[in-house]
């Protein structure tokens, strides 16, 4: 399913337009990004959490030319589901 789909169901779901399924979706969307580069941490109950994640600098080899190379550390966006999603996702078997 790609963005125009999942946006075409929202709005068959919620009942209203496409449009204001498009508005809605485009808030959560910058509301996910605006509150992860502030540093929290958004937990949807019975959903799962968005946050983000420090990856530590470390050394790695080019494959090229088999040099070592460091990397430095990073920050990553992470996700990670709740266990009543994940229970549901086990179910529909």
């Amino acid at each position: 399913m790609n963005k125009g789909e999942f946006i075409k169901l929202m709005s068959d779901k919620s009942g209203g337009t496409i449009k204001e399924a498009a508005l809605y979706y485009e808030a959560f969307v910058a509301t996910i990004e605006e509150s992860l580069l502030a540093g929290e941490k958004i937990q949807l109950l019975g959903f799962g959490n968005f946050e983000v994640k420090e990856v530590a600098g470390r050394m790695g080899v080019n494959p090229q030319t088999g040099e070592k190379v460091a990397i430095p550390a990073s920050k990553k966006p992470a996700f990670k589901f709740g266990a009543n999603f994940k229970s549901l996702i086990n179910k529909k078997k």
